[in-house]
């Protein structure tokens, strides 16, 4: 495994840890407001989180397919791959900064 690939992975798993607490406060506001909003967010931050979760599972834990990652992937992938998951990871710690403020 390279190092684009662990900045990814680590990426993910902190969108993971993120989305969670997003969606916890969301949660909360559906059923506190009984308004579409949250609730959009909700599903939103869900599906999501979702998408990080099986990331991180293939990723890492996958017998074939965290072999095929760890071992077929060219560079240039995880690159991109690494800046997809790292955007994502400043976009969600932003969204949890402004809904916990």
């Amino acid at each position: 495994m390279n190092a684009w690939a662990a900045v990814a992975q680590i990426a993910s798993g902190l969108n993971v840890v993120l989305l969670a607490a997003l969606c916890v406060v969301w949660a909360r506001n559906a059923l506190r407001f009984r308004s579409k909003h949250p609730l959009g967010l909700l599903v939103f931050g869900a599906l999501l989180l979702v998408e990080n979760a099986l990331s991180v599972y293939y990723y890492t834990l996958d017998p074939t397919l965290s072999v095929w990652f760890a071992t077929s992937v060219p560079d240039i992938v995880w690159r991109a791959t690494m800046v997809v998951h790292v955007v994502e990871t400043f976009a969600v710690g932003f969204l949890l900064w402004v809904t916990v403020d």
